[in-house]
């Protein structure tokens, strides 16, 4: 490991060293604002997302310390936690104590008056505005992305409701080709979905990776590339945080 890597410090935490976690959180806290800004609407609610998720993160690796014996150690369930992609781990701690908040906070009802609230009264469905909010703006940037063709089958097919019979004349194709159409369209907007939650690389080292990592999570790279994408993610720990949180939204992507 190199010195003062993630990895190093992880392993320093898991030793019982607080210090080596403070360097963690000094490193890792900008990127975990930046995210808990986007899922909620205030700063204090932002403040409490991200000192959960890094309270969350320490408990781990500190209940999850490396065992006595090397017999031990080999196995999966010896350690718990991040070995080297911190970042990955804590934006998808912070991520999910966001939405036990949102689960929380729907069970939540003011009144002044507790005997006029009852039965269908007190059912009312919660959304959260702030997490709807930013899905529709990365699904909308994620759709400017798409060729033109791809974004006219997917309008009519999938928010119009038309059949393939239906759009095959307005595009000049068959029934099937619309389907075979609409079908590498919602692929190529899962992974512009996907891609669109990664800022831009400033590294050039990195940049091509990136570029390409909506791609490569979902099996969509050519041999070759998905080849070279791997090289890098071997090599750059950054490169593999990042494919770590495309790995979590992909997950839980419908």
């Amino acid at each position: 490991m190199e010195p003062g890597s993630d990895a190093e410090l992880i392993d320093s935490v898991r030793k019982g060293t607080a210090a080596a976690f403070g360097q963690l959180y000094e490193r890792h806290v900008g990127a975990a604002y930046n995210l808990a800004r986007q899922l909620t609407r205030h700063q204090a609610d932002a403040d409490d997302l991200v000192s959960e998720a890094f309270a969350k993160v320490m408990n781990t690796l500190w209940t999850g310390k490396k065992t006595s014996t090397a017999k031990e150690a080999d196995k999966p369930q010896a350690r718990r936690g991040p070995d080297s992609a911190f970042r990955a781990y804590l934006l998808t701690a912070l991520r999910h104590t966001a939405y036990d908040k949102t689960r929380r906070d729907k069970r939540v009802e003011l009144s002044d008056d507790v005997t006029t609230v009852s039965g269908a009264d007190a059912a009312v469905p919660f959304s959260d505005t702030a997490v709807a909010g930013l899905e529709r703006s990365l699904a909308a940037r994620a759709f400017a992305r798409l060729p033109e063709r791809w974004q006219a089958v997917l309008w009519h097919t999938t928010v119009e409701g038309l059949s393939p019979v239906e759009v095959a004349p307005i595009l000049g194709l068959t029934p099937n080709g619309v389907s075979a159409l609409a079908y590498r369209a919602r692929e190529g907007l899962r992974q512009a979905y996907l891609q669109v939650h990664l800022a831009e690389s400033t590294s050039e080292r990195c940049k091509a990776t990136a570029e390409r990592l909506g791609a490569w999570t979902r099996d969509g790279l050519s041999k070759r590339e998905t080849a070279q994408v791997e090289a890098h993610l071997e090599e750059c720990e950054r490169c593999r945080a990042l494919a770590a949180e495309l790995a979590d939204v992909n997950s839980g992507m419908r």
